[in-house]
């Protein structure tokens, strides 16, 4: 099982493997955030995240042979890798946090690449796990507690979002709306900055759509989506003037 970004070691939930486990209050996710320039969000987000950050959309994974590659909405918090420029001082500055970060150190994943199968899993990695000090995971009955069962349903929401979040992104395909974009940033020292690799909504392609597609867009909630997201690209230029280089 491959671990996805942020996460060191993903373990399922098992109730006497775990059943001693405790997770600790307090414990930052924010150093793990640190070094990576963008993460994940689900559609329900755009409303949020795009007043914040730039939601670009970005080819992920391998396609099967004669397949489109599958593309995924993408929140940007840096213009460079390992880049985020709203941590400050151990604070996250911004006034949004992604439901991908919210919801670690767990995470529901496959319990096998080829399987569809998947189990509550937790970071055993992440530093917020003891079994002497923080609130149990089960119950003195092996019974999940309150926080675990907790976890597991804001995980299990996450991922029905991010099913719809792929179905969204699959009209999006099947309508030829994405095209390659390149973004030139001039950061405060003047360095000149090309930024590429994502997508965004073509608003040519978008203009030419049949009246029927576009209204199949309006009643699916999708034209609204892209609206957000056209509108967000506006802090492109934003993430340029808050970069901050590392320390020497």
């Amino acid at each position: 099982m491959s671990n996805p970004p942020m996460y060191d070691n993903l373990v399922p939930v098992d109730r006497v493997q775990h059943k001693n486990t405790r997770m600790k209050g307090g414990v930052s996710s924010l150093d793990r955030l640190r070094g990576l320039n963008s993460l994940f969000i689900a559609v329900a987000e755009f409303a949020d995240a795009s007043l914040e950050y730039p939601v670009v959309f970005v080819r992920v994974g391998q396609a099967p042979e004669g397949q489109r590659p599958p593309i995924a909405p993408l929140a940007v918090f840096g213009l460079k890798q390992g880049s985020n420029v709203f941590i400050k001082d151990d604070l996250w500055t911004a006034r949004y946090l992604p439901a991908y970060v919210r919801r670690y150190p767990f995470a529901m994943a496959r319990l096998s690449d080829s399987g569809d199968e998947m189990a509550l899993c937790l970071d055993t990695g992440s530093g917020a796990f003891s079994e002497t000090e923080g609130e149990p995971l089960f119950k003195e009955d092996g019974e999940a507690s309150d926080l675990l069962l907790n976890a597991k349903q804001f995980c299990e929401d996450f991922e029905r979002e991010a099913e719809r979040t792929r179905q969204a992104c699959e009209v999006l395909q099947d309508l030829n709306l994405l095209q390659d974009m390149r973004f030139e940033a001039q950061l405060p020292s003047g360095e000149k900055l090309d930024v590429d690799g994502f997508m965004t909504v073509n608003e040519k392609a978008l203009a030419e759509l049949p009246d029927e597609k576009v209204l199949e867009l309006h009643r699916n909630g999708l034209l609204e989506l892209i609206t957000m997201h056209r509108l967000s690209l506006r802090h492109m230029s934003r993430l340029a003037q808050l970069y901050v280089p590392p320390a020497a």
